[in-house]
């Protein structure tokens, strides 16, 4: 055989099996690199609470009404205890009024804050709870310990000098001096429940600021996060162009945000 072409030929082997290598070194790194889809997903759920974090609660709340026809804000009775706003996943609670002498009726409440990690949002239902404190400094320590977002009592709280020092946020219907010891008893976590008239599942995205608080159900969450954002960037336009023209009718007609 000629030797040119045995000599090809070696050429041809060499390189097919240098690209082999090539390919299959790139193949390993495009793997090392790929997010696995517990990574995607926490980057997806961490982009949603940066969005809700920087998106009002009002634009928040008109964009459920358009997408999803029905309320999902809480009522005039929840207030922060101090000027706050955040945003989380709901972990919820729910007290059932029961008097009892049962050192461990409330246990489960308690095991239930030492589950919860950061972004969680403790949501909790105190039956007929408008004059109990559903919570305190001791469990508002507890969840700030753990980088909770904040917390909504539909119910009272209580310690807020304490809970105002840490800077722990909470929302509730009241600030009262009661205990739920002896009088309640833990009637389950991370249940649907319904929290100042508005349903909450595990996981829902709650959303809070001055104006109040909205839970997005987490299904929605994208769609709703993206449509409370082109309502944000109407209505902060509209302020400047208001004070230019000196007219609100002529902010609606041109930026269509009321």
């Amino acid at each position: 055989m000629n030797k040119s072409i045995v000599r090809r030929r070696a050429f041809y082997i060499m390189m097919s099996g240098a690209l082999a290598i090539a390919v299959a070194g790139l193949g390993g790194a495009l793997r090392a690199q790929a997010p696995t889809a517990a990574e995607t997903t926490e980057m997806s759920d961490a982009s949603l609470l940066e969005g809700f974090r920087h998106t009002e609660v009002a634009s928040v709340s008109d964009a459920m009404e358009q997408l999803m026809g029905k309320r999902m804000y809480m009522s005039h009775r929840m207030q922060p205890i101090f000027n706050s706003r955040f945003a989380g996943f709901a972990l919820t609670i729910r007290l059932k009024k029961e008097e009892n002498n049962n050192p461990n009726a409330l246990s489960g409440m308690l095991a239930a804050i030492d589950q919860g990690s950061a972004n969680s949002v403790w949501v909790m239902v105190v039956d007929d709870g408008a004059d109990i404190a559903g919570m305190g400094g001791l469990m508002g320590t507890a969840m700030s310990s753990r980088n909770y977002s904040g917390a909504v009592i539909d119910g009272g709280v209580r310690d807020v000098a304490h809970l105002r020092k840490i800077g722990f946020p909470v929302f509730a219907t009241g600030i009262v001096p009661s205990t739920s010891v002896s009088h309640y008893r833990f009637a389950g976590a991370n249940m649907a429940v319904v929290c100042d008239g508005v349903p909450v599942n595990p996981g829902d995205i709650v959303v809070a600021d001055s104006d109040g608080v909205a839970v997005v159900p987490k299904a929605k969450a994208a769609d709703v996060l993206a449509m409370a954002q082109q309502m944000d960037f109407k209505e902060h336009s509209m302020y400047a162009y208001i004070e230019k023209y000196k007219s609100i009718v002529e902010a609606v007609k041109k930026f269509g945000r009321l």
